[in-house]
């Protein structure tokens, strides 16, 4: 079991983190498992992990996937500089604008009723309507785009994921799921780096968080049940009983690893989707010409085969982002030479960043963190956290103050910096490591979270 945290982020580490370490470990055959400095506990397995098996004799865990299968991050640069959006009545404007698009509120459906979501689960953003696809680089820009997977499976699917599903596309959902508005701050060794990708100081970018929605979970849910009746029909237990796997030449770890691929091609699209109301609402603002290239799109709960070590294998990364390094052969083709951009969101009110993989990462199966990871419950947020706190740290009432879509910050206190570990000592781990090195910083402009 490898940790790569520094001795201020480990010691923060709860023993449960631990507990739960040893009970991935009791899986058959692990060939590797890290976490990574943002790891807490989660249901069955810490989000932070990383947990390896070789194609051949390995397990799949949807335990070590996630509920949210598919969820990530994807980054848009704008030519807009931040003092553009130094008036907060511009941002506001512009939170409006953008809330149009994208629905927050999850009993609103989406604008894209004439998207059909099985060509979507099918075919990733290659099942799109052309007319939502603004140019190539949106299809190329992304960590994948397309999940290949025996089309059968589909017939498999809970009776009601697609009612659930339904409308959901282009919607951002709720918990830690937000569209942000950014401005950059490029780390001086990185300026070349950061001009090959487009990227600029002071550069108003926008930062997307979520998933795949109902399909994901939906999944998610339906496999849990089934994962644990097929380990009771084998014999196997395990201390913690929400911890599931199964061999991923089994019929059922195979079922669910095609059904997974279809929840990655609808998280991508979704993030799309986003990305394109996003772009609709900047237009709104600052006229219908306005522009947002795609930086990139990447996940951070996931399941896919890569070869490492000259062995097909099978990676999980549940809360966990890959980070290629420059010339890998993984890298999206745009980014081959360069290495692929690795986005971080860090908290309301606090920097995240943009980073690039280091050869070094190879230790660690290419993965670093997905985050700030929470320091404590939203329970124990409510609980310890004042609304007076909250309101400092997103600097209200000054001109720098952080916006968001909500009347009030109450509503959305579980989500504040303060439930959240220090993301800074998360991204030194992670430097300190030599897994990635930081390009530049986002320093948050206004927010829209789902209600």
């Amino acid at each position: 079991m490898h940790v790569f945290a520094n001795a201020e982020v480990k010691e923060s580490f709860e023993d449960k983190v631990f507990e739960m370490a040893d009970n991935n470990l009791r899986i058959p055959r692990n060939q590797y498992m890290s976490y990574t400095p943002d790891a807490h506990v989660g249901i069955g397995t810490c989000i932070g992990t990383t947990a390896v098996w070789n194609m051949k004799d390995g397990f799949v865990s949807p335990s070590i996937v996630g509920v949210d299968i598919g969820c990530g991050m994807r980054v848009h640069t704008t030519q807009l500089h931040k003092r553009d959006l130094q008036d907060k009545g511009v941002r506001r404007q512009l939170i409006q604008a953008i809330e149009k698009y994208v629905p927050t509120n999850e009993r609103t459906n989406t604008h894209y009723e004439d998207i059909d979501i099985m060509d979507v689960v099918r075919s990733g953003l290659k099942g799109l309507p052309e007319r939502y696809v603004p140019n190539e680089r949106w299809l190329t820009h992304v960590e994948e785009s397309t999940f290949t997977f025996s089309h059968g499976y589909l017939e498999k699917l809970p009776e009601n994921i697609r009612k659930y599903a339904h409308g959901q596309l282009g919607t951002l959902g709720g918990g830690n799921h937000f569209i942000e508005i950014q401005y950059l701050e490029i780390e001086e060794e990185a300026k070349d780096v950061a001009a090959s990708w487009g990227l600029f100081d002071g550069q108003v970018v926008v930062m997307i968080h979520s998933g795949s929605r109902a399909w994901g979970a939906k999944l998610g849910q339906t496999y849990t049940k089934i994962f644990r009746e097929a380990m009771y029909s084998w014999g196997v237990t395990n201390p913690d009983r929400n911890l599931l796997y199964a061999p991923i030449g089994s019929d059922v770890g195979q079922t669910y690893l095609h059904l997974m691929y279809s929840a990655l091609n609808f998280a991508v699209s979704n993030r799309h989707m986003i990305a394109f109301g996003v772009q609709q609402g900047f237009r709104d603002v600052f006229g219908g010409e306005t522009e947002l290239p795609v930086l990139y799109d990447l996940m951070h709960n996931y399941a896919l085969k890569e070869f490492h070590r000259n062995e097909p294998m099978l990676v999980h990364r549940k809360g966990a982002t890959r980070a290629l390094s420059p010339g890998h052969f993984l890298n999206a083709a745009v980014y081959k030479e360069s290495g692929h951009p690795a986005l971080i969101p860090g908290s309301m009110g606090t920097s995240s960043y943009i980073m690039r993989g280091r050869a070094e990462g190879e230790k660690n199966f290419y993965s670093i963190c997905h985050g700030a990871g929470r320091a404590r419950s939203r329970k124990a947020t409510k609980e310890l956290v004042t609304v007076d706190q909250f309101e400092a740290s997103m600097k209200v009432g000054t001109d720098e103050e952080i916006l968001v879509n909500h009347r009030s910050l109450k509503t959305i206190l579980d989500e504040c910096p303060q439930a959240y570990k220090d993301v800074d000592l998360i991204i030194d781990s992670i430097v300190g490591a030599s897994l990635a090195d930081v390009i530049a910083k986002c320093k948050p402009m206004a927010a829209i979270k789902g209600v």
